[in-house]
């Protein structure tokens, strides 16, 4: 079996790989999907985003839980692709984050993802976004899938 590779996946493809949905849903757009392997996307800052007049009225940009959350939806998909995968609710199990550079609307944010090991529901990865080229926040992720882990749990023998 060869690699698959997906292309050109917009918010309606995007979408049926991971429940993530408006208000939530923090990328724009996937450009390649090395299924079980990386994932490359990218999200463009408008300030008619929800979160940019509140945060802050007088120097908006985008949050950090909301940076956090942009690049783990790319990587995602690294794993949401695999065709047991597809559509399955996830739960963050361990986030390590580093900003470097605040994000303001008119930037726009390409991401690389990468899955570093998938095992038993548990994926393990990081993500780093770039503006410009220059690296502005990065990630790394613990990542589990209910349905996936409950499979392993030991059973009750009462």
């Amino acid at each position: 079996m060869g690699i698959e590779i997906l292309r050109d996946l917009d918010v309606v493809e995007i979408q049926k790989y991971q429940q993530n949905r408006y208000p939530c849903l923090f990328i724009d757009y996937i450009d390649e999907v090395v299924v079980g392997k990386s994932a490359k996307g990218h999200k463009c800052l408008s300030y008619n985003e929800w979160y940019f007049p509140c945060h802050f009225a007088d120097e908006p940009n985008m949050p950090g839980f909301i940076q956090s959350e942009m690049l783990v939806q790319v990587f995602l998909m690294t794993f949401l692709t695999m065709p047991e995968n597809k559509g399955k609710k996830t739960a963050a199990l361990n986030y390590n984050v580093k900003y470097k550079k605040k994000l303001v609307p008119g930037m726009r944010v390409d991401i690389e993802a990468s899955l570093k090991s998938y095992r038993r529901g548990i994926a393990i990865g990081s993500a780093v976004g770039y503006v410009d080229g220059e690296e502005a926040v990065s990630a790394e992720f613990l990542i589990g899938i209910p349905d996936v882990l409950n499979q392993f749990k030991p059973k009750d023998n009462k």
